[in-house]
């Protein structure tokens, strides 16, 4: 077998065998096939694409590249949740010690930000003393304890991904379904879970757009989760603008730990609900989803989900006083609230450039080796819909820097669109791929 013959199959718009998609994936994790046959099979699948068959083989040979954890010592339904990512996303934060709360054991393993913000961990090491490195053994014996572990994905899971997925960023080939949904999937499957909860982000901060494409990606990993024994329900959520009102690492932890304790905003919430919702489903501890949103409800409102959230940051080291005192958390050196320049109401705000600008502050990473700084952010005061006044506070701007602060707020006044009339929003949960 050549890759040379696998290269001009794919690229006549031939399908690919089960041998021959493992036979690249193999040879490409052991370094035995180079960097520019790769680049061509994989511009070769952009351009002529994978039926559901060898998307699925993809994935399956991604995910056999490394190990699989094993969490069959943890009693009950392991139900994970993976979401593609967008603008002051902090749903993990919530979602993870609510629904351990209900009884449905979280083994999460998430992974750093590269470009817009922070990863979950990011957030989470946030926090004075998280430790997100904790061993496969301390991961699953915090599960079973607890009910809950956030830990940092490690390199054993999947590795051929972590590969593929860097050459995919510098050849043009990311924004391509099938092979999103196998780098998803594959990590997903090697995670451990016995089922599958999807976001799927459509909007202007999002990978995906436009939603045809977002229920094609959905429906993709939907069928990939089910095919190989993983119960899997995805939701495509709106990233027309940032989740939330916080855009940065330590501001959204607080966001989160407002909405543990019944204050916090409401598409978050909504969002938060959904998912969970389908992960008591999944899980058996809700006969519907209804049900399952009252579940959650009540965990709000009794304060165990907030319990939750602590019993597992302090098991991971973290000082839970950041979450009650000033100061614990990280702050900035400059605030800076940037002024409406007109009157009328909020037409929409680009969650692209507001991503690109908390990472020009730090919030995210440039660069796989950038350093992140947990104190920096924006949060948004006015949001689609909203009537603003000259002079009212758009965004409030934490910079560490004068010189970046000034950058990020021309991008934000940018990416705000202020018109005459009242714009509603999409609904924040757009729709459901069972």
């Amino acid at each position: 077998m050549r890759m040379y013959d696998i290269i001009l199959k794919k690229r006549e718009g031939l399908e690919l065998t089960r041998e021959e998609i493992k036979f690249f994936v193999e040879g490409y994790n052991s370094g035995d096939v180079p960097d520019y046959q790769a680049s061509a099979l994989l511009m070769a699948v952009y351009f002529r694409g994978m039926n559901d068959r060898e998307t699925a083989d993809l994935t399956t040979s991604i995910c056999d590249s490394g190990e699989r954890a094993n969490l069959s010592s943890i009693p009950g339904i392991k139900v994970d949740k993976h979401s593609t990512g967008g603008v002051g996303d902090k749903t993990t934060l919530v979602l993870a010690p609510l629904v351990a709360s209900a009884g449905v054991p979280v083994a999460k393993m998430s992974g750093r930000g590269l470009g817009h913000t922070g990863g979950t961990v990011d957030k989470l090491e946030s926090i004075p003393g998280f430790n997100a490195m904790l061993t496969p053994a301390e991961f699953i014996e915090q599960v079973r304890h607890i009910g809950a572990a956030v830990v940092a994905q490690t390199g054993v899971l999947a590795p051929a991904d972590k590969k593929l997925y860097a050459l995919r960023d510098v050849t043009a080939t990311v924004d391509s379904i099938p092979l999103i949904a196998s780098s998803i999937m594959s990590k997903k499957i090697a995670s451990g879970a016995d089922a599958i909860v999807l976001d799927v982000k459509v909007g202007s901060g999002a990978f995906m757009r436009d939603e045809k494409s977002a229920y094609q990606l959905a429906r993709t990993m939907v069928d990939i989760g089910n095919n190989v024994g993983r119960r899997t329900i995805a939701f495509l959520t709106s990233m027309d603008q940032p989740l939330g009102r916080a855009v940065g690492n330590a501001l959204e932890v607080q966001e989160a730990v407002d909405t543990l304790k019944g204050k916090g905003p409401g598409d978050l919430l909504e969002v938060t609900l959904s998912l969970g919702a389908a992960m008591l489903l999944l899980a058996g501890k809700a006969g519907d989803m209804q049900e399952g949103r009252k579940t959650l409800l009540s965990l709000l409102d009794s304060g165990r989900a907030m319990e939750k959230f602590e019993e597992m940051i302090s098991a991971q080291g973290g000082d839970c006083r950041a979450f009650y005192e000033k100061g614990y958390l990280p702050v900035p050196k400059h605030i800076s609230k940037l002024k409406s320049a007109f009157e009328g109401f909020v037409e929409a705000i680009n969650a692209e450039e507001v991503g690109l600008a908390a990472m020009l502050l730090g919030a995210g990473r440039e660069k796989k080796e950038s350093k992140i700084d947990p104190a920096v952010g924006l949060v948004i005061n006015k949001k689609v819909g909203d009537p603003v006044k000259k002079g009212e506070t758009l965004t409030e701007v934490h910079a560490n820097s004068r010189e970046l602060l000034t950058l990020a707020e021309e991008i934000v006044r940018n990416a705000y669109v202020i018109g005459n009339s009242r714009f509603e929003p999409r609904p924040v949960v757009i729709g459901t791929v069972p």
